[in-house]
């Protein structure tokens, strides 16, 4: 079955890119290199016909008739050749134009510039013979005639060595290219393999149970690892949590369901009385796991966030009207948030503020942590009863345990504080009252990150 809910191949979307980079690259600097190199070429052959029309130039002079005449021969012997692809020219108004040997029947065309220095240009003049012409205007001493000298040259051998270059550039960058894309596959290959190492290690997770992926990886790739085997971990804490959880609730339920089975077997005379005192303490046992998985659960949304105030100031109007002859006082800082879900919050506050009233004498004092540099928040619950002796403060977290049997309780209200604080990563210890002289829960709570 093809998989779901994927955005493509990064393999093929990485060559992707690297393939348009490379045509996008290779194309430019093949443009730009064909371009350098074709001027190049074209100046070094514009450089020879300047070197030609120059030796015409001081070869020049004027007759006695006024008809321009060369006073040495020019020395390529291609002049004297007809149609043999190099051609000078003179030309003067109102005089007769002197050709080279080389044009046999064929005319230059002039075309006129209106400053004295060379001109070149293509020409097309001569029937599938293209030509590189420079021409310049002179005005040679003894005379006052503008005289235009002329020198062409077959574009032959010039467009040769152009199409020469650039058939050794397409085939230099065709191999090129060829190279990078191989190289590029490459890369992608042997840069995506710690992938494909990740897969196969939770591949083996998922068949051999092994609990993290233990093997060496690059270091781009290890910080995904590390939280794949955080979550690992996570995942395993929590089902462990879940089977401890269960098995507590079986056994807290086992002695019930044996007393209700036995006395219902013995057919007792107070099997009413047995029945409803041991259902509640089902009832009870499967209230405090309960609370223990919802918090578990919130917990791993990784989302919660409640302020202690507003729960304090919520829980202490709930109290008041329970024990309406106690006072309460809420104090210390005003913005305090804390990393718990507001219900679960709600449930810790509750038990300690309702505690305190129950077993104080009169007053509750809560105070509020007001360091923001702390990583904990810390929040006091005071009251001024008789408090509970230093051997026995560890004990009463205990499930069950009550050391004052003479008030209504279940004796789990402790103990689902302890167990929810401690899901969240907190912890609740109890401690003398300094200023009420009673009991000091001090409960600890993570700030969000």
């Amino acid at each position: 079955m093809p998989p779901r809910g994927h955005t493509g191949s990064l393999s093929r979307r990485m060559m992707l890119i690297a393939f348009a980079w490379i045509f996008i690259l290779l194309l430019a600097g093949g443009v730009a290199l064909d371009r350098t190199l074709s001027s190049l070429v074209t100046r070094n052959f514009d450089e020879q016909l300047e070197y030609m029309l120059t030796a015409m130039v001081a070869s020049a002079e004027i007759g006695p008739g006024g008809e321009v005449f060369f006073s040495r021969p020019l020395g390529d012997q291609r002049f004297l050749e007809p149609n043999s692809g190099l051609y000078w020219q003179i030309a003067g108004k109102g005089h007769d134009d002197f050709p080279s040997r080389s044009l046999w029947d064929r005319t230059l065309k002039v075309q006129a510039a209106g400053h004295m220095n060379p001109v070149v240009y293509d020409s097309f003049e001569f029937v599938g013979e293209p030509l590189r012409v420079m021409q310049r205007p002179i005005i040679l001493p003894d005379s006052d005639t503008v005289w235009w000298f002329t020198v062409a040259a077959s574009r032959g051998e010039l467009d040769v060595q152009i199409a020469r270059i650039r058939s050794i550039l397409v085939y230099s960058f065709a191999i090129l290219g060829v190279g990078l894309v191989l190289m590029a596959a490459m890369q992608t290959w042997l840069g995506l393999s710690p992938l494909r190492g990740v897969r196969r290690a939770i591949q083996r997770i998922r068949v051999s149970g092994a609990a993290r992926v233990d093997e060496p990886l690059p270091l781009e790739v290890q910080p995904m690892v590390d939280e794949l085997n955080a979550l690992l971990a996570h995942s395993e804490r929590q089902a462990e949590e879940a089977r401890t959880h269960a098995g507590n609730l079986a056994h807290a339920l086992k002695t019930p369901l044996t007393v209700v089975n036995n006395a219902a077997a013995a057919h007792a005379p107070d099997l009413d009385a047995v029945v409803q005192r041991e259902t509640a303490v089902m009832r009870r046992q499967v209230d405090h796991h309960l609370a223990r998985a919802r918090a578990v659960g919130r917990r791993a949304s990784g989302q919660a966030r409640a302020e202690v105030r507003a729960s304090a100031e919520g829980v202490e109007r709930a109290v008041a009207r329970l024990y309406p002859k106690v006072r309460f006082d809420i104090g210390g800082a005003h913005h305090v948030v804390v990393a718990v879900e507001r219900q679960d919050l709600d449930e810790l506050l509750g038990n300690l503020i309702e505690n305190a009233a129950k077993y104080g004498g009169g007053s509750v004092f809560v105070t509020l942590d007001a360091r923001p540099q702390a990583e904990q928040c810390e929040i006091w619950i005071e009251d001024d009863g008789a408090g509970i002796a230093e051997n026995e403060r560890a004990r009463i977290f205990d499930r069950g345990v009550r050391l004052d049997t003479n008030k209504p309780g279940t004796g789990l209200g402790l103990a689902i504080v302890r167990d929810v604080a401690e899901i969240y990563g907190g912890s609740v210890t109890l401690h003398e009252s300094e200023d009420l002289g009673g009991l000091l829960a001090r409960l600890r709570l993570p700030r969000p990150a």
